[in-house]
Order: structure tokens, then sequence, then C-alpha cells
């Protein structure tokens, strides 16, 4: 008989599935793993890390070619005791090993996870992934019942849950669905730093866009594809999820050293303002990131982080990914009415003429990176550092200050992506970046798809 969760029960109680114990598997309590060898000597040891896969399978971490490694590639099975840290009910799976995995997703949500264990452990040097062992679950027996009843959450996550996505839905505007979506997570989740971080492919990064509950906003902080849990969950497109604190994992001095090596020559005069600080927290104890998804294009990275270990459980994980998941479908769905306005509005309006100011700012691009400097100071790069380049050239060779999403959709200098919500991101990003550095360029909306740049000081313009 098949028990749920595709696992068969070798009991005669009821079914028991994965999905019911997985709390087994946050790496509080070590595993106990055991296999025997062709000649049936058993062999018996502790396992660093059991990883819920599926419904079906789990994978082991694979750290040592040593007698238990021999005995899986051998036989093709193994036994796994888990035990849940929460009631300490015991269980005991029976595995038929399917194949090791080196990267991928599974590998580096194991790498992510075993990376927080090692830190907190004091074995960074030992615990390091060679690969993720990957295996069909046969069977599940309760070895012990439990001693202690489930503690119970003070937030339920599905009511909170669906008044999150009731107060996403009310947004009308990009910018505004990201403010309303941390601040409502914030309210009925209790989750208090957190962060939106949209795409430059351009570049290979990522940049917050809206963060909450830090001290300085962030806003246009650098993430590099692979750099930490933000990072991998983007390349990787799954979520990653770290319950103790990973040197190996955060982000700061040494990522901001790597950036500096980076720097390309034409930038390096100007590099002690290139870059926003990341707004993380000094030491997190725990972090999750979450993929936000449409039709296989990434849109976005939800994070979130806390002071406290073990915060973000399987539970809350699910609750945050339904949450990216609704973000990327409410961000498609503003872009795509956007377009649609775009296409209704009236070509780019008549130049209104360069005014005359008593203050003059100098503006900074370099190609390298489509960095911008305003005075002297960093503003923004990447795509949106090619936006802001074009329109205040528009702006300082006609006077025109109104500008259409459609107008640079269109434009093949920006190198925009296929799937245009990254352009509206951007300017998202852009607008506040200006609004937050007190630049005397602005941007506001005039209308559906349209917006005017609002300059207050005469600016000159240097290409390098």
């Amino acid at each position: 008989m098949t028990g749920a969760g595709g696992a068969i029960p070798a009991d005669a109680g009821a079914a028991v599935s994965l999905d019911a114990i997985r709390d087994c598997f946050e790496g509080v309590v070590p595993a106990t793993l055991a296999t025997v060898d062709p000649a049936g000597v058993p062999n018996v040891s502790f396992i660093s890390q059991v990883h819920y896969v599926d419904p079906g399978r789990v994978a082991l971490s694979y750290q040592f070619f040593n007698k238990t490694r021999r005995n899986i590639l051998s036989t093709r099975a193994a036994s796994v005791e888990v035990i849940d840290p929460l009631t300490m009910a015991c269980y005991q799976l029976d595995l038929d090993f399917e194949t090791t995995e080196a990267e991928g997703p599974v590998f580096e949500m194991m790498k992510a996870r075993l990376s927080g264990i090692a830190s907190h452990t004091g074995m960074e040097g030992v615990f390091r992934l060679m690969g993720a062992d990957v295996f069909r679950v046969s069977a599940i027996r309760r070895a012990l019942e439990p001693r202690f009843a489930r503690p119970v959450s003070s937030v339920a996550a599905l009511p909170a849950l669906r008044r999150i996505l009731a107060d996403m839905a009310r947004a009308t505007v990009l910018g505004e669905l990201y403010d309303r979506t941390l601040d409502a997570i914030a309210r009925h989740l209790g989750v208090t730093n957190l962060m939106i971080l949209v795409p430059d492919e351009t570049r290979g990064a990522l940049d917050a866009v809206a963060t909450w509950g830090y001290a300085v906003s962030g806003i246009g902080s650098e993430v590099r594809l692979g750099d930490g849990v933000i990072g991998v969950a983007a390349r990787e497109r799954v979520a990653i999820r770290i319950d103790h604190m990973s040197t190996d994992y955060l982000y700061g001095s040494a990522v901001r050293d790597r950036l500096r090596a980076e720097a390309t020559p034409d930038s390096v005069e100007a590099f002690g303002g290139q870059g926003v600080a990341f707004p993380g927290l000094p030491r997190p104890e725990s972090q999750i990131a979450l993929p936000m998804l449409w039709q296989g294009h990434l849109t976005g990275v939800l994070f979130a982080e806390s002071p406290m270990p073990m915060r973000f459980l399987h539970e809350e994980e699910d609750t945050l990914a339904c949450i990216a998941a609704a973000l990327a479908t409410h961000a498609a769905a503003l872009t795509a009415a956007l377009s649609t306005a775009d296409d209704e509005a009236e070509a780019m309006a008549a130049p209104a003429g360069a005014a005359s100011y008593d203050t003059t700012v100098p503006l900074r691009h370099f190609k390298a990176d489509d960095s911008v400097f305003a005075g002297g100071e960093y503003v923004i790069k990447g795509v949106a550092g090619a936006i802001l380049w074009k329109l205040v050239r528009a702006y300082v060779a006609t006077g025109c200050c109104e500008f259409t999403n459609r107008e640079l959709r269109l434009s093949p200098e920006l190198r925009l992506p296929t799937h245009a919500e990254n352009l509206e991101a951007r300017l998202v990003l852009l607008e506040r970046r200006l609004r937050e550095k007190q630049v005397p360029i602005q941007m506001e909306k005039v209308g559906r798809g349209r917006f005017r740049l609002v300059v207050r000081a005469a600016l000159t313009l240097q290409e390098q």
C-alpha cells in the first residue's frame, strides 16, 4: 500500500508522509544514518543534513568519501533516523539511492543550510558539501511517540497570508505594490527586516528597490548573482533558507572589497561613492530569499532576515513563497496594464525650453557600467543609470522634460530584456534613488505611462 507523499509505511498504523515530518529536516538534531556493505556488515554514522526534496524524496549531505559512502554506492540502500526538535518524536526512513547532484537547486539549498550549521558549530573548515545524495523514500516508521505537544504559533499562517494578498491587490502601480507587500508582511507575519530586489541582467546583479526595518534604506544596494542567499536564490531560481548565521553567506565588507577590486580603471577615481552599502543586519541568525518568477523569468527576489535563530521554518518558507509568487503575478499584471496605457498615450511632449538656474550640477557617466555621478556623488548604475543618462541628455539637448515609458521600452540603446517588467522596476528604482540622494533632478508622474523630469539646476554632462 502506498502511503501519503509517495512513501510506504512499514507499520500497521496510520501512514506518515514526508510533508508531515518536515520539522525533522531542520538540522537541529543530527540524523543517524545506517548502511551495510555487500557482505551485510552494518555501519552507523551521524549525518549533518537530511533535506526535504519533494513528497517522495530526501537528499543527504555527501561530505566525505568514507565507509558510509562506499556502502551507499555498492548497495544503493540506507536507513536514516530523524528527530522532530519540537516534539522529540523519532522517525525511521528506508531509502533507495537515486543519484548524486554536485550542482543545481538541491545542491545549492543544501550547501547554504550546511554553511549555517557549520558556522553555528564552529566546523567551517570541516563541513564542506561535496554533493547531494538524492534518495527515494520507500518507507517511514514512527520509532518513538512525541514527548511534547507541538507549540502553537502566535501567527496563523493562512489567515495572515490571506490578509497580505488582499493588501497587495490594492496596489495600482509597481512601487506601491512593493511597499504594500513589505508593510503587510511586517504587520501580519511579524517579520520586520525585509527587502525586494530586482534583477539587472546587463550586470548580472540585483538591486534593492524596497526595504523595510533598517536604519538606512539601502535603496540601490547591489547583490551579484551567486552572492549569499539572495544571489544564489536568484541564480538557481529556488528558495534559499539559513537557520543559523553563516559567515559564507554574509554581505558586507568582503563583498565591497571584491567590488573595489573589480572596479574599472575609469571609475576608480570616484569609487568612494560607487555602490550603496547593503542595509542588512550585522549579525543575522536566520535568512531566507525567495525568487519572484513569472513565466520562467526572474522578476525579483523577496528577502527576509532575523537576529533570531530558527526564525524561518518550512511553514514560513511556504507562506513567503506564496507571497513571492503573488508579487511576480501582480507586477506582471500592473506592467501589462501600463503597457496598454503606453499604447494609448500621446507622443513625447514638445520641448519646453531649458530654463536658467543659479546652481550648476555636473553629471558624469561611465560607459563601463552606466554609472552616473551628480556633483561627484554616486547616484545609480546599470539599466537605471542608462535610463537617467538618456533622459538628461534629451533634456540638455532639447529642453524636453516629459517622456513615455513606451519611448524608453523601444529604445535600443538601453539594452532592455524582452520581458518588460524590468523597465518598470528600473523606473521605480531610479525615482527612489533620485529622491533619496536629493538630486536636483526628480521624477513625477503626469499620467499612466508618462512622467516628467523636474530639474532645479543647470546640468553639465561629461561622458567617460
